[in-house]
């Protein structure tokens, strides 16, 4: 029964990564853990044939890991999973101080769909809660002919979002560089302010947004649904208070591939103490 799972499974692994190949091209990230994985597994199911076979051939503290290692791998990335989908189902928190919208791929073509999608999602919380400053958070990559901060600013700006709402950060590349420069960015601009209010004794200047005085800061964090939780532990990990996550949608054809590159990334930022 094991090497029939194991060489199915194999075989899904390998069709599914001709299926992100096809959908996407040989740029998407991660890709190459499912050939990886269908080599993996169709290695194991040739080893419980040759063990079913050969049952005193192989000895026992070869046997053991083989399944012991395998299962162990697979508990730890659901267990991620869980948490993973956990964060994709938070709820919209309205009338937050802050939403600090996680920059994604840009192209000479121009945004990324999932970048898309996320900005697509700020338009209608924005519209929504006119009072909430939007932190978009993404610097350039080398291969990016605008900062990520930048071509999020110009869609949303084409799209009716004020520019007054808007604030960039844009020397990040990573999500913990998103989350850590973005709460600086956050605190520049409550001194600012706060200083505001004070020259003018107490009132608080005309904007987009109202503060009463010593109320906590309601801080979201806007990003594609598998990326929520990552996101969270980040920020919290950043000492950024009263965080609350906001879901975009990801691509259909892509979510798994996504939901397994996010679980090698949590594992890497809770063992690098990112988290």
């Amino acid at each position: 029964m094991f090497r029939w799972v194991t060489a199915a499974a194999a075989v899904l692994c390998l069709v599914y990564y001709i299926v992100i190949v096809v959908y996407s091209g040989f740029t998407t990230s991660f890709a190459w853990f499912w050939p990886a994985a269908a080599v993996f597994l169709a290695l194991l199911s040739a080893g419980a044939w040759y063990a079913r076979k050969y049952p005193k051939r192989i000895p026992l503290w070869v046997s053991v890991p083989a399944v012991t290692v395998p299962a162990a791998g697979l508990a730890v990335f659901a267990v991620t999973g869980i948490l993973v989908f956990l964060g994709a189902s938070a709820s919209v928190k309205p009338s937050l101080d802050y939403l600090i919208v996680l920059g994604a791929k840009v192209d000479e073509r121009g945004i990324s769909r999932s970048l898309k999608h996320r900005l697509d999602k700020a338009i209608a919380y924005a519209q929504e809660n006119p009072g909430t400053v939007l932190i978009l958070s993404g610097g350039q990559g080398p291969d990016e002919p605008v900062s990520e901060s930048q071509a999020m600013y110009d869609y949303l700006l084409y799209n009716g979002v004020p520019a007054q709402q808007m604030r960039q950060e844009n020397v990040s590349s990573s999500t913990v560089e998103n989350i850590a420069y973005s709460r600086v960015l956050i605190g520049q601009l409550e001194e600012e302010r706060l200083e505001a209010r004070n020259q003018r004794g107490g009132v608080v200047p005309p904007g987009p947004f109202q503060q009463v005085e010593n109320k906590p800061l309601q801080v979201g964090i806007l990003t594609s649904d598998f990326h929520v939780f990552r996101a969270l532990q980040i920020a919290k990990k950043w000492n950024i208070p009263n965080v609350h996550g906001i879901c975009a949608p990801s691509d259909p054809v892509l979510f798994v591939h996504l939901c397994v590159r996010e679980c090698a990334a949590i594992l890497k930022d809770q063992l690098m103490g990112n988290m």
